[in-house]
């Protein structure tokens, strides 16, 4: 298959582009600098120069493929005061592919998020998020959206991802996570750290968007996590051990003043499964689990 993927240098595009080569796929990749488009036509694939905005760009190229994975999000904007931006913009982008794709039974995999879906509760691929009009509701409307281009002849499912895809070069939540313990010199975790977050190494991650696009059913929503709930104080101890420094508890009412912006996120319950991801796709993680992850090291240097 000729697969357009977007976002195909970011972390876990740059983990999905190999796995999909690897498979035997041609890959075609959205690159918005020179340096995205080095780093794809270094590991094999055709490069497309343009950005998510630029929707004659997605709607040719999509046009011209046999499949699309949708991995970019404006995370830039998205985290510093504009979330509805990024979000209206990836609106646009999954509209267009939808226009594109209507009729043809093509795949088109677009990535969701898990945190948040069911707090406190194990979240399974039959829940469904509120969408309430919100800015914070807005990439759950798109992923319904997405789910919807089923009834007109395209085979779109949604890959929910757990908050943390780990791996060497992760500069997400862990690593954020490391850095404010070396900063603080404590390692916390919030109240008694037994809220729990599901976990996937961004290699098998990049698996299941391998299957995904390959045999996923149209309407298919599709859970990425290899560990439904690793508890944030098992994190913390980890954090604590490797950096030498103390683990200690902090009150709800003072995680902002800890944690800052991630304080919200670090606050959640958001267990969740994929067994009928893995029964449907015979997908079955391998890699590292996040704790062994963690001592591995990487994190820390």
């Amino acid at each position: 298959m000729r697969i357009f993927v977007t976002g195909a240098s970011g972390w876990l595009g740059s983990a999905v582009v190999p796995e999909l080569i690897g498979a035997g796929h041609h890959v075609v990749g959205l690159a918005r600098s020179d340096a995205s488009a080095s780093a794809l036509g270094a590991a094999g694939a055709d490069v497309v120069r343009g950005t998510i905005d630029e929707l004659d760009v997605l709607r040719d190229t999509a046009a011209a493929s046999d499949g699309v994975i949708h991995l970019a999000f404006k995370h830039d904007i998205a985290f510093s005061g504009d979330f509805q931006g990024a979000v209206d913009a990836d609106r646009r982008a999954v509209d267009t592919f939808g226009e594109v794709l209507a009729g043809s039974d093509r795949p088109l995999v677009i990535a969701s998020g898990l945190l948040g879906l069911k707090p406190g509760q194990t979240a399974t691929e039959q829940d469904m998020p509120a969408v309430d009009g919100s800015p914070m509701s807005g990439r759950a409307a798109t992923a319904e959206a997405v789910l919807a281009l089923a009834s007109r002849g395209v085979r779109a499912s949604v890959v929910r991802l757990s908050p943390t895809c780990h791996g060497e070069g992760d500069n997400g939540f862990m690593a954020t996570l490391v850095a404010t313990a070396r900063a603080k010199g404590v390692s916390a975790h919030i109240g008694d750290g037994a809220n729990r977050w599901p976990a996937v190494h961004r290699l098998d991650a990049a698996r299941l968007f391998h299957l995904a696009v390959e045999k996923a059913p149209a309407g298919t929503v599709l859970h990425g996590c290899a560990e439904d709930g690793v508890p944030l104080r098992e994190v913390a101890e980890v954090i604590g051990r490797r950096l030498g420094v103390p683990v200690t508890s902090v009150a709800p009412e003072d995680a902002a003043a800890h944690f800052t912006w991630l304080a919200g996120p670090l606050s959640l319950d958001a267990p969740a499964t994929s067994i009928a991801t893995r029964e449907l796709l015979d997908w079955e993680p391998t890699r590292p689990g996040l704790l062994a992850d963690l001592e591995e090291g990487h994190y820390f240097k």
